[in-house]
């Protein structure tokens, strides 16, 4: 996907951003991500988790000198977290959901998911080209789209696989991160894709549709509504403030509020606009969900409304009785979450918790809901109300209306069993 070899806008029907624009501020940009770490993960099987030195702390931190600063800080020594890999090249990394509160999840411990390893990207040699249906096309270097106006918001970004374990693999000693780890909620910073299409000349009045095609060796693409490209998606280049990590999609991914995460392709390299979807191998070999009678549901973009708990769960114990914190978190891809009810008794009555802070669109929410355990064995649920009056279903009405053979999309209402002893395991099925 070379530049325009003539150097004449005007003349060639690829054109570069950069032969158009140029100047200092695409220079800036690449000052910037040059002096960033640019190396990916390794392709080859996952580390073993290190376990950190735990060191002897002083009687009184007040009397003695502490650490000298550093470069870049670290967690302390006493907090041990981290996610869950799986598989050796092809796999995921489950975020640890039950280890953080507030809404934000620290980046370093957002869940990844790829289908051919993580590939190393020069971002100096990094292109975006954008061609099909446009007014002329165009290939887009990072600089070019750094200098772009940006939009920072904050969107969850969920694997349309989170809470498999939850529904077909069901055990007591299940975790948050375990069935709903495949979940992030994130600032993301970019480049609305309406404005890189206005920068392409426009949009083609046949135009309805546009393959997204990842630069990684699984060369991922899904289709995508016009309709959605234009009305909130982001060509995002950083995450909580700095550069977007390789599993994430370094160096640029695209971002979908509220979709499927597979459609938010990572490491973006080609948008082409068309008049039909592609039908592409990533979008009917997968991603297209089996149903009863033989049916199968295809392109069910948007995400529904979710809750989990996070805290108490296990592997948690209640050490005595009185009162808990129950928190958890929810989430919807049609809009705010409006509501959020948490059950002690196995859904048989409901309490409206308390969401901590401003709900946003398709952005996850933390609630809140104090409990005061007597001691007698419980059960706890919790099930999300978003704006469009869509209410979390239970896992009977999801069962009857999914079937068993389902494979994405699981957002039915979790339950976890509280013991006498104060054991707590995940309900599966309650």
């Amino acid at each position: 996907m070379p530049n325009s070899p003539s150097g004449d806008p005007a003349a060639d029907p690829l054109l570069s951003r950069r032969a158009l624009v140029g100047g200092a501020a695409a220079v800036a940009g690449a000052v910037i991500f040059a002096t960033l770490p640019g190396g990916a993960a390794g392709q080859s099987a996952p580390p073993a988790p290190s376990v950190p030195s735990i060191p002897e702390a002083p009687p009184d931190p007040t009397k003695v000198l502490g650490a000298p600063t550093s470069a870049t800080s670290g967690r302390s020594p006493f907090v041990v977290t981290g996610r869950s890999p799986t598989g050796a090249v092809s796999g995921s990394s489950f975020t640890p959901l039950h280890q953080f509160t507030g809404n934000i999840t620290p980046t370093d411990l957002q869940f990844e998911r790829h289908h051919a390893g993580v590939p190393t990207i020069d971002p100096t040699s990094y292109q975006l080209l954008v061609h099909g249906l446009v007014g002329r096309e165009m290939v887009f270097t990072l600089d070019d789209l750094m200098t772009l106006p940006s939009v920072t918001r904050v969107h969850f970004l969920e694997c349309s696989g989170n809470g498999r374990v939850g529904y077909k693999g069901i055990k007591p000693d299940l975790s948050p991160q375990n069935i709903d780890g495949l979940l992030c909620n994130a600032e993301w910073t970019g480049v609305p894709v309406s404005t890189v299409l206005a920068e392409a000349g426009g949009v083609r009045k046949e135009a309805q549709w546009a393959l997204a095609e990842g630069g990684d060796a699984a060369l991922l693409s899904r289709s995508i509504p016009l309709s959605k490209l234009q009305d909130d998606a982001l060509l995002v280049y950083a995450q909580n403030g700095e550069p977007l990590r390789p599993p994430a999609g370094y160096p640029v991914r695209l971002l979908l509020p509220g979709w499927e995460g597979n459609t938010n392709v990572k490491w973006l390299r080609r948008l082409e606009l068309n008049r039909e979807p592609n039908m592409s191998k990533d979008e009917t070999s997968k991603y297209t969900d089996p149903l009863p009678g033989g049916k199968a549901r295809i392109f069910s973009f948007d995400l529904d409304a979710k809750s989990t708990i996070t805290y108490p769960t296990w592997p948690n114990r209640l050490v005595g009785q009185g009162w808990v914190q129950v928190s958890g978190l929810a989430w919807s891809g049609r809009g705010r979450i409006t509501a959020v009810d948490v059950s002690t008794d196995g859904g048989a009555s409901w309490i409206e918790a308390q969401l901590q802070g401003t709900s946003s669109p398709r952005a996850a929410i933390r609630f809140t809901h104090m409990w005061k355990w007597d001691g007698a064995p419980a059960t706890l649920m919790s099930r999300a109300v978003d704006e469009t009056g869509y209410v979390q279903p239970t896992f009977a009405e999801f069962r009857a209306a999914r079937g068993p053979g389902t494979d994405y999309h699981y957002n039915h209402i979790r339950s976890w069993k509280v013991a006498a002893d104060g054991g707590i395991t995940y309900g599966g099925e309650a």
